[in-house]
């Protein structure tokens, strides 16, 4: 079975950064795109950010454009989302997930994953 453990996340000032990570289990990691989704109390869990297998391309929600970056680590094992310049609005359980074996045109919805972690808490004060 396939794990993914987050951490990371945390109490940050309103302009500062975290850098979440995601620990995947096995040896497969390379063969799969990942992606980073977040949810909010109260509301629905929303893609922002993806990448595909090698690490040579990454999609990004509008929210996270200039201030975020996906990034992995196959080696390791490993998925990263460096978060710069938080805003009170990006505080959210972050969640990693595994990409469904199809094609990469499909990324932005929860359906498109099929393995996720547990998550990582990000709260960020004003």
């Amino acid at each position: 079975q396939v794990q993914l453990v987050e951490s990371g996340g945390g109490l940050v000032q309103a302009g500062g950064s975290l850098r979440p990570s995601c620990a995947a289990s096995g040896r497969t990691f390379s063969s799969y795109a990942m992606g980073w989704f977040r949810q909010a109390p109260g509301k629905e869990r929303v893609f922002v950010a993806a990448i595909n297998r090698s690490g040579t391309s990454t999609y990004l929600a509008d929210s996270a454009k200039g201030r975020f970056t996906i990034s992995r680590d196959n080696a390791k094992n490993m998925l990263y989302l460096q978060m710069n310049n938080l805003k009170p609005e990006d505080t959210a359980t972050y969640y990693c997930a595994r990409k469904r074996s199809y094609s990469t045109t499909y990324y932005i919805a929860p359906s498109d994953y099929d393995y996720w972690g547990q998550g990582t808490q990000v709260t960020v004060s004003s």
